[in-house]
Parts: structure tokens; C-alpha cells; sequence
């Protein structure tokens, strides 16, 4: 397993990041009913994940129903004695309660949001607490001391960001620096072969300021392991043909063109497709995790090898022409005459 910094902290984490989304099982109310995976199986896959050397899990208050992520990692640390061979990485700002004041970024919502996390973790501290997503009710600068303030009680280590738009997320770090609070160290946002707009605002914003940039859904629920295909159904069992809709969305020319090159570089390789997709990613500049989920052993397994495998610069060539997209205005004008945004 290689290691990066988290952003510009001194802090390292495994290249590979374990995704908590699937773990428990959750009922009918929950997204996850039918796709989540048993204590047991959660445990098994933690279990291997540490071995391997994984050492960076990310959950959310939101994962599962009240907390079932948050309360099967917790439960995980305190039988296994790992906390400390784990960076814990929660998020919070979506409904967890009713009422007006049961969802947002408030410094009240996010106080109490904090506080049932670190209950629910079983733990005296959260090493990256993330804003799940912007919020446009709640200025900046309100969530920015609250954060600033938990951290200074030593609730949290480091602070990220989730689901943010470019403009929001400087906004919050200018905020920080003329305040002299603590600071946004990564961004969490979906990026991947198949969604890569990130890379006209985000990417740039990253690189210059240091954050480190976590994908999630880097195999896009799935798309980019190879076992979806053109003209086909989606295999049972899989998340897709849960997600029905999901996949209807993904059933376009330009994605398929995608899977199809992928499988070809793939089959080159000798390597799952997933992998492929994965280093892919790794390579990409900003990137000090990717956040990848299993909801089986065979699934995290399949996943592993991605964390040593670099692909060739023909190899990255194909995958960065068949995924490529329109970069729209200004972007357009700007790197025809720059060469560069």
C-alpha cells in the first residue's frame, strides 16, 4: 500500500480510502435496503482492509439509517482495539432529525451533528469531519467558527469539504485565512472517468491551494467495472438494477465509448477493468485518496491492486481521449490561447 498527505498536512493516508456507505443493513426506509453489507461482512472487509494496509475509512451520519454506518465503524474499533491504526473520516450536514433545524450547516446543527458522531463513532475525536454539501442558508463565516471552535476542543483534527461549488469553496477558505480559522484541508466531490467536469474549476482550485482531493463513486455505482455492457440489462443483484433509474441515466453513447475503451486497456493489461479506473484516478493531480466502497470481500479484493498499478502514458492517453468532454466557455477560449486554464 503506497501513502499520501492529506492535502498540505502532514498527516498520511493510505492511496485507497475504504468507503463505509454499504456497511450495515439497512431497512425499506433507507437507500442502502438491499445493498448493504451484514455486520459480519463489514467486520471481514475491515479486517482486510487494515491488513493490506488501509488505514483511511470514510463514513457519514447520513449512510444507512440513523447512523447504522457511524455505529458499525464504531463498533468495529472498539472490538478490534484499532482507532488508532485508523484515520476516521465522517461527514455531516443532510437530515437527521425532523424540524427546521434538523438539517443544514447551521453552528447549532453542526455542533449537535458533531456531537452524535463522535457518540455514535465511540470515539473522543473525529480526524476529517466534512461538510457533506454547501449550504446556501447558513453564511461561511457562521460554519467556519463553529468548525474552527471544534476543532480547538480537539473534536476534530482536520476539516473538508463536500459537494461544494468552486466559488463556495474559495469563499470559505478566504473566510479562513482573513479570520485566521481553521481551514478546508480536502474536498470530496464525485469524480471519475465518466464525470469529469471537476477538472474545470475544482481541480485547478485544489492544486493551488492545497487541498487534497477525495473522489467518491470513482467506478461511477459500478459503470466502470466492466460488468455493465452496452445493449444489456443490468446483471441481479447488482446496485444498478436496484438503481433503476440510475442506470438509465448512465445509458449513453458517450459512457459506453468509455466502457468500451476501458474494457480494451483493461483486457491489455490483464487487470479488472476496476483497477484500471482506479489508477487512473490516482494519477490525477490533486488526488491524496480515492474512496472506493465493497460490499463484499470479493469486491474489495478485486479493488486492492489498483493501489500499486500505474498505467502507461499510452494507456492514459486512451482513457483521457475516449472519457474527454467539452470544456464550454471560458475554459475553451482560455486554453486555446494559453494552452492551459
Amino acid at each position: 500500500m503506497r501513502y499520501r498527505s492529506l492535502g498540505n498536512t502532514g498527516t498520511q493516508v493510505s492511496v485507497l480510502c475504504l468507503g463505509a456507505m454499504t456497511f450495515g443493513e439497512a431497512d425499506e426506509k433507507s437507500m442502502m435496503h438491499k445493498v448493504g453489507s451484514s455486520e459480519d461482512e463489514s467486520f471481514a472487509i475491515l479486517d482486510r482492509a487494515l491488513e493490506v494496509g488501509i488505514n483511511f475509512v470514510d463514513t457519514a451520519d447520513v449512510y444507512g439509517q440513523d447512523g447504522l454506518s457511524e455505529r458499525t465503524l464504531g463498533r468495529y474499533l472498539a472490538t478490534r482495539k484499532a482507532r488508532e491504526r485508523v484515520v476516521v473520516a465522517t461527514k455531516g450536514r443532510f437530515r437527521m432529525s425532523p424540524g427546521p433545524n434538523g438539517t443544514g450547516s447551521s453552528r447549532m446543527r453542526i455542533t449537535q451533528a458533531i456531537e452524535a458522531s463522535l457518540t455514535r463513532l465511540g470515539t473522543d475525536r473525529i480526524d476529517l469531519y466534512q461538510i457533506h454539501m454547501q449550504d446556501l442558508l447558513t453564511p461561511e463565516e457562521e460554519l467556519v467558527r463553529a468548525l474552527d471552535d471544534a476543532v480547538r476542543a480537539g473534536k476534530i483534527v482536520y476539516v473538508g469539504a463536500s459537494n461544494y461549488t468552486a466559488y463556495r469553496l474559495m469563499e470559505s477558505l478566504w473566510v479562513a485565512d482573513k479570520r485566521n480559522l481553521t481551514s478546508f484541508v480536502s474536498l470530496q466531490a464525485q469524480y471519475n472517468l465518466a464525470t469529469r467536469t471537476l477538472e474545470r474549476e475544482h481541480v485547478p482550485l485544489c492544486t493551488r491551494f492545497g487541498l487534497g482531493l477525495l473522489p467518491w463513486s470513482p467506478l461511477a455505482s459500478g459503470l466502470l467495472t466492466g460488468k455493465y455492457r452496452r445493449g444489456q440489462a443490468a446483471p441481479e443483484g447488482s446496485r444498478l438494477a436496484q438503481w433503476k433509474s440510475r442506470y438509465e441515466r448512465f445509458d449513453t453513447e458517450s459512457n459506453w465509448r468509455i466502457v468500451d475503451t476501458l474494457v480494451e486497456v483493461a483486457t491489455s493489461l490483464e487487470r479488472p477493468p476496476s483497477q484500471v479506473a482506479l489508477a487512473w484516478l490516482l494519477a490525477r493531480p490533486a488526488v491524496s485518496s480515492v474512496i472506493f466502497g465493497a460490499r463484499t470481500l470479493a469486491q474489495l479484493e478485486e479493488n486492492l491492486g489498483a493501489a500499486e498499478l500505474s498505467l502507461s502514458a499510452e494507456a492514459t492517453s486512451k482513457l483521457d481521449q475516449a472519457s474527454a468532454f467539452e470544456l464550454g466557455d471560458p475554459y475553451e477560449f482560455i486554453k486555446n490561447v494559453d494552452g492551459a486554464w
